[in-house]
């Protein structure tokens, strides 16, 4: 494949991702829908909604974590790579 075909590709991807995104947070605002969820209600007023809130922060942070230690991994042997000459010897 060529350079312009996958830059034609991606644009029409980027385009056609946000005519649907677009049209489908339209739908989504229906008149007469119930504001807030029941579930989310009954979670404030107990006071649990810090519990899940927290929990996604924490499982957010720990991905992020991995995430850059992962990278710091890669450049590692990235480096140790061009200074030995590649990985296939």
């Amino acid at each position: 494949m060529t350079n312009k075909f996958l830059r034609y590709f991606v644009a029409v991807c980027g385009v056609f991702q946000l005519v649907l995104g677009t049209a489908a947070h339209a739908w989504a605002q229906v008149p007469g829908g119930p504001e807030v969820p029941a579930m989310a209600d009954d979670l404030r007023a107990s006071g649990k909604i810090y519990v899940v809130v927290a929990a996604v922060v924490i499982i957010i942070a720990g991905l992020l974590v991995y995430l850059i230690a992962l990278d710091r991994k890669v450049s590692r042997l990235e480096k140790r790579a061009a200074v030995e000459g590649g990985f296939n010897r």
